[in-house]
């Protein structure tokens, strides 16, 4: 029996989201109801946890999958290609360095398993098994690069302001300026490991051609295309 792919795509892409969405209201909402500092700065952390902005590149990115399997475009690419190195990146840093200092409770553990533990390996299996492909150039992996040192060039200066730092290894008050710098470039290193990785495959799995991102909409349509003590921790 033949797999409607796009069919398959549009069910697994569209359940993660689900969960995604589902993890993120619930992450909001204890963010929202906790008391301490003041909401205008608990959720300035919470949007700087590199975990929220990868889930929120993900949700993005796999809503749109829903809708249209054979998604593409300029734009396209570079988002689809920061929620799958972020979410993925998020994930082998919580499970080897993070969760041992994590102890999330009642809510907080459906929305930690859902960030950290479904989202990562079932958006990477995703992207295995239902693409689309041919979409990771070298133009897509350069812009790709600009997320992750917008978030870090943050992370310092937010830190600096305010003596706040979403994950331990980051917290330059503790370590030193040196020490950080090394943490943050071993995750770039991965980062760059993993982009280089995602190409090679790109070019070998099926389930995808390397469309022209800038098409006329008519020809797309034609093809078929279309915490700490204030806030709640996530790590």
């Amino acid at each position: 029996m033949k797999i409607d792919r796009a069919a398959a795509s549009r069910v697994w892409h569209g359940v993660l989201a689900l969960i995604v969405f589902a993890s993120l209201i619930t992450q909001i909402t204890l963010t929202a109801t906790r008391g301490g500092e003041p909401a205008v700065t608990r959720f300035e952390r919470l949007f700087s946890y590199f975990t929220i902005q990868s889930n929120l590149l993900l949700l993005a990115a796999i809503a749109a999958l829903t809708v249209n399997p054979h998604r593409d475009g300029r734009l396209w690419r570079i988002v689809r290609l920061d929620a799958l190195l972020g979410i993925v990146i998020t994930g082998i840093v919580y499970s080897t360095i993070l969760a041992g200092q994590s102890n999330p409770q009642g809510a907080a553990w459906w929305a930690d398993l859902g960030f950290h533990y479904i989202a990562p390996w079932t958006a990477l299996a995703g992207w295995l098994f239902f693409g689309p492909h041919r979409r990771i150039d070298a133009r897509t992996l350069a812009w790709a690069s600009v997320w992750p040192l917008l978030w870090i060039t943050w992370t310092l200066a937010h830190g600096a302001a305010t003596d706040w730092y979403p994950y331990p290894f980051t917290d330059v008050s503790r370590w030193g300026y040196p020490a950080v710098l090394i943490n943050l470039g071993v995750v770039v290193l991965i980062a760059v490991l993993l982009g280089a990785a995602l190409r090679l495959l790109d070019t070998r799995l099926p389930g995808g051609s390397p469309a022209a991102p800038e098409a006329p909409a008519a020809v797309v349509a034609i093809s078929g295309s279309a915490a700490e003590s204030e806030t709640p921790r996530v790590t």
